[in-house]
């Protein structure tokens, strides 16, 4: 049963991928993208209680895997997919561009919590990055040709390093196999172990917004039309995490790359916050909070790693699940309040409010519960003190989000779906309960004390917030995007790396793996692209 849904999983996109081929079909295709993701979503659920499961797909060289993280994952990302796809495309000529670069998008979202082997992830990771191009950059915008060219460029240089890392990987397990749970068995004894795990962390860095390479996350968000916004922020960002999951040797204790990667990890979700109040945008703001997220996601994985705790990997992907429900019903909160050009009041303040403050662990929601998984990683020390400064700042800056609610861009007016608009209520509510469904011990955050661990945090945020705002202490003009101009300006220098990189080029070529991986993503690239 299982083995039947993962292969559906892909085979219900790829089905309406081959349809697009015909012109005459492609309508038709791209307006029942709603229903490709029902697999999807099928076995995840039938696969978070059960034992891991693999399957091989010889005919393609392919190995399906899904395990309770991934299957986690995998359920609320092809839930999301679902219910924005319904809603974007239901009553109206699709945009056949745009729809085939959500599709590709789709396969690539869904596929890599499920890929077992180094050639089906790395296909599936890209298919999560590059056709993502098309949801946001294809406009005579300039800001918008911007983000995509910033965007772009991360994309490319984060596969070009996993590409090496897995190569590295691959080279080191005797047998010849590609199989990610073999890899990672040999990972461990490699000569190569500490540069393997430096580009794993810098290339799913890249796609979580790691600083340095957090950068492309703003302006991306803040072009993308809010449907897209949702999906990228969700999703998207995602494959990241599943990444760092899959490829982090967490079983064997590795202090020093452990506490490594914690610090890098804090650092971002410190970096994110105060770069994220001087944002005015609340879609750039978002942005940053994603960016913080990351870095807490990050900081407990690498504890994890540290410590040889294999659990991280469960508790992050709880972590990581809350937050793709709750950061996608933000930015659709953001359109739905322009749409209504309602203010900030009753009902609807409550639900924003909720949504933006379960990020800091606000008692009842779902992000109480990934607060309290967290916690199996920051319990004491130097960690659990730079956790509660995290739920702090995340506080700070969801209330300055919510201000910032009140006056959403002009253009999220034309960008949200009229459904995602009446239905936003429902969403919002489903974001916010939808956790406790599925967390190990939901009845723990009920405790007094955990209700008030959750409780202070945020009023401590909430009052340095507005402590601030009326101090007369200045902001400092920080431009979306932050140390993006110090990229540009030096990426004329890069270009006398140039015969450096072809010979990294042909030395990566001799890795068959890399070359059919490349061969795959073309081939789903000019189908997207023809007619």
């Amino acid at each position: 049963m299982t083995e039947v849904l993962l292969v559906a999983t892909l085979a219900a996109p790829l089905a309406l991928l081959v349809a697009c081929f015909r012109r005459d079909w492609r309508a038709r295709a791209l307006a029942l993208q709603w229903l490709a993701p029902i697999p999807g979503l099928v076995a995840g659920l039938v696969g978070l209680r059960g034992a891991p499961v693999a399957l091989d797909l010889p005919a393609l060289g392919f190995t399906l895997r899904l395990d309770p993280p991934g299957a986690l994952l995998l359920a609320f990302a092809a839930l999301l997919w679902i219910v924005v796809s319904a809603a974007l495309w239901r009553g109206k000529a699709p945009d056949e561009r745009f729809g085939l670069s959500w599709l590709l998008t789709m396969i690539g979202s869904l596929g890599v919590f499920i890929a077992g082997d180094l050639v089906s992830f790395y296909l599936l990771y890209a298919l999560v990055s590059l056709p993502a191009y098309g949801l946001f950059a294809f406009s005579d915008n300039p800001e918008k040709k911007h983000a995509g060219a910033t965007y772009m460029a991360f994309a490319i240089a984060g596969e070009a390093v996993l590409l090496l890392a897995f190569a590295l990987l691959a080279a080191d397990e005797i047998h010849g196999s590609v199989r990610i749970a073999e890899v990672m068995a040999a990972l461990p004894s490699s000569p190569a172990r500490g540069a393997i795990i430096a580009l794993i962390v810098a290339g799913f860095g890249m796609k979580m917004g790691l600083i340095p390479f957090n950068g492309w996350m703003p302006l991306n968000y803040a072009a993308a039309p809010i449907p897209a916004a949702a999906i990228l922020s969700g999703a998207g960002v995602k494959a990241g995490v599943i990444g760092l999951i899959r490829f982090l040797p967490l079983g064997v204790p590795l202090a020093g790359w452990g506490e490594a990667l914690a610090a890098l990890g804090f650092l971002t979700a410190f970096y994110g916050v105060a770069i994220g109040l001087t944002q005015q945008n609340p879609k750039t703001i978002l942005a940053y909070s994603s960016i913080s997220q990351m870095g807490v996601i990050a900081a407990a994985l690498g504890l994890g790693l540290a410590t040889g705790d294999l659990s991280a990997a469960g508790d992050m992907a709880f972590y990581g699940a809350n937050h793709l429900l709750v950061k996608a019903a933000l930015f659709l909160t953001i359109g739905a309040l322009a749409a209504r050009a309602a203010p900030l009041s009753g009902l609807t303040f409550v639900l924003a409010a909720a949504l933006a403050y379960s990020l800091a662990g606000l008692p009842l929601t779902g992000g109480a519960l990934a607060k309290l998984a967290s916690k199996a990683q920051f319990v004491t020390g130097w960690p659990g003190f730079l956790a509660a400064l995290s739920s702090i700042g995340s506080a700070m800056l969801m209330t300055h989000f919510l201000i910032r609610l009140a006056a959403p861009p002009a253009e999220t007016v034309d960008e949200t779906p009229t459904d995602l608009v009446r239905f936003w209520p429902a969403l919002a509510l489903g974001a916010l309960v939808l956790p406790w469904f599925f967390a190990a011990h939901p009845f723990a955050a009920l405790g007094f004390d955990k209700i008030w661990d959750g409780l202070w945090p945020i009023a401590t945020g909430a009052a340095l917030l507005f402590g601030w705002r009326h101090s007369g202490i200045g902001v400092l003009d920080v431009p979306a995007g932050d140390i993006i101009g110090l990229y540009e300006r030096g990426f004329a220098r890069l270009l006398a790396l140039g015969p450096g990189f072809e010979t990294a080029d042909d030395w990566l070529r001799q890795w068959p793996a890399a070359g059919t991986a490349m061969l795959l993503i073309v081939l789903a690239l000019l189908g997207a692209a023809s007619g």
